[in-house]
């Protein structure tokens, strides 16, 4: 289910995973139904929104990547329930999900979008593991094709591509999967809040980036987590294979509505870092 920001070669990987399987495959452009939404939009409002890359605004650029991953799920449903019948076959299919633990975590993903399904198999699995067990199955099952998904750039693939800018995951979040995934264990797993999570990272990751670096990087992940946490009571079912998971009405019964500033654990975080950076420079000087 592309548009004419998807690439050539995620669509060749999706064809030849399709034929090593041996499923059903469908490759299709729906790009005259977000246009349809863009024009009733237009018709409505007299704005015409754009996305960033040809001049919108970040709001702009955001709900023009939305109305792609929703219209997704409307289709991924339709084609569940005809398909069967368009084969001359009886029933319907299921509509699998495929957001992995670390992005529902995070809210890096579409409210009611592709991840609404009626069971998710990786929803409760992190990125990290993830890439492993596509390693795994590469060799184990003789499937080449994987080696292309591991080698590729996570990317939505919802915004225009330029000469100058390609859509990555882990830029669009500021944190790569590997450092999601050590928030998500500390945060559910040790039950970490923004100072202590701040804390155990300074001795985990001092060795390859500064402290000021951390302490930006644990505050970006708790304002997107306070922010996102509402997305987590519509999660779609997932089979439980880590030690934490968001799924709010089964798994994570914490709030879904916390005060995004976190203002004391922010302010004592800053604090933290102003006098292990002094500590440093003493360091230095005395060295």
């Amino acid at each position: 289910m592309g548009t004419k920001n998807s690439s050539n070669e995620t669509r060749s990987r999706a064809k030849e995973l399709a034929e090593t399987i041996g499923s059903y495959h469908v490759d299709l452009n729906m790009d005259t139904v977000v246009s349809a939404l863009q024009v009733l939009f237009t018709l409505v409002t007299g704005k015409t929104p754009a996305f960033r890359a040809h001049g919108g605004s970040n709001v702009e650029n955001l709900a023009l990547q939305n109305i792609q991953a929703r219209i997704r799920m409307v289709l991924a449903y339709l084609l569940a329930q005809l398909l069967p019948w368009v084969r001359g076959r009886p029933g319907s299919l299921l509509v699998l999900g495929s957001a992995n633990v670390d992005e529902c975590l995070r809210g890096y993903f579409t409210k009611y979008d592709c991840s609404s399904a009626d069971i998710n198999p990786i929803g409760g699995i992190s990125k990290s593991d993830l890439r492993r067990f596509i390693a795994f199955a590469e060799l184990s099952f003789g499937m080449p094709i994987l080696a292309s998904f591991l080698n590729a750039t996570p990317t939505a693939e919802l915004e225009p591509i330029t000469e100058t800018y390609v859509q990555a995951d882990e830029v669009d979040m500021g944190m790569t999967y590997d450092e999601l995934t050590e928030f998500g264990r500390l945060r559910k797993v040790y039950k970490c809040g923004p100072y202590s999570m701040f804390t155990k990272l300074v001795h985990l990751w001092s060795d390859k980036m500064e402290v000021a670096e951390i302490a930006v990087k644990v505050k970006r992940f708790f304002f997107y987590y306070s922010i996102n946490r509402h997305k987590m009571t519509t999660l779609t079912p997932a089979y439980h294979a880590e030690s934490y998971s968001p799924d709010d009405n089964r798994f994570d019964l914490r709030p879904f509505l916390y005060n995004a500033s976190w203002s004391w654990q922010f302010d004592k975080i800053d604090r933290t870092v102003q006098v292990l950076e002094k500590d440093q420079q003493e360091g230095s000087r005395t060295n």
